[in-house]
């Protein structure tokens, strides 16, 4: 079983504590429940279907029948945190939370870098921009940003791209590395609902501050199904798909661009669907 700082989900962590006593032994929910002090004998079960939670003193028998101690304890605790948390702002404390245990405990969760590098509009920009001004210092790369950001946010952003091995430093030249900026379906949503809120800004933005021979905006309104909206966006994605194979083709390029690809409902569903939270 993989360490417990290789989860940020703590319904997978029991899941994956009873296979593997399973595997070992004739363990079973019914006594998984028992040894947590739960007399509903699948309780342990519902829980990581994600039909019920744990109580902050289910959290600590829990973590007693599953024989975490010290800062395993204190790390499956963020993750109960962190998966229940009812607004962002308490998740990304927890998240955060995880990562200092981990940190403290010589220990790295494996999302970490990939979660702060999404968190900031800032990283992927300069991760294309840095290669482009070779020998720049971060005060002339900073006022090449739309919007101009400071001297010490870049060389910051540099040095965490670098230490994270999303870029590498030749000599006066930063290089793009080949390693996918990627994470756990739990934790880089998180990140990237604070990118698509920064970019929906900037783009906002940009209708009035770039000309527009420099940006393409445009949109339609439809009226559609749940199953045409899946269809538009599998074609949405398969599109987006196709802008970075073409970029990548690019063997001298100029300049940055983002390209916001967004779909979302302008009225609630007539027939009583319900929203997603």
């Amino acid at each position: 079983m993989k360490e417990i700082v290789d989860y940020h989900s703590y319904r997978k962590y029991m899941q994956d504590f009873y296979e593997e006593r399973k595997r070992c032994s004739a363990f079973s929910w019914r006594e998984f429940s028992k040894i947590a002090g739960f007399s509903s004998p699948n309780y342990m079960k519902v829980v990581c279907e994600g039909k019920s939670r744990l109580s902050k003193a289910g959290v600590e028998s829990v973590s007693r029948a599953m024989g975490l101690e010290g800062f395993q304890v204190e790390y499956f605790t963020a993750m109960v945190d962190f998966e229940d948390a009812k607004t962002e702002a308490k998740k990304k404390a927890a998240f955060q939370r995880m990562q200092d245990i981990a940190k403290e405990n010589r220990m790295r969760v494996i999302d970490a870098d990939a979660y702060h590098y999404f968190e900031s509009w800032v990283n992927p920009v300069l991760r294309e921009l840095a290669p482009l001004m070779p020998g720049a210092k971060p005060l002339e790369m900073a006022r090449m940003c739309y919007p101009v950001v400071s001297a010490a946010e870049v060389r910051h952003s540099l040095d965490f791209m670098v230490s994270a091995g999303l870029l590498k430093k030749e000599g006066e030249v930063y290089v793009q590395t080949e390693k996918s900026v990627t994470g756990s379906a739990e934790a880089i949503p998180l990140a990237l609902r604070s990118m698509h809120r920064q970019m929906s800004k900037l783009a906002t933005e940009a209708i009035d501050d770039r000309p527009v021979t420099e940006r393409f905006m445009a949109g339609v309104t439809l009226g559609i199904s749940p199953k045409t909206y899946e269809r538009i966006a599998q074609e949405i994605d398969a599109f987006r798909q196709k802008l970075v194979a073409i970029a990548a083709e690019e063997e001298s390029y100029t300049q940055v661009y983002r390209v916001n690809l967004q779909m979302f409902p302008l009225t609630k569903d007539v027939n009583g669907g319900e929203e997603e939270k």
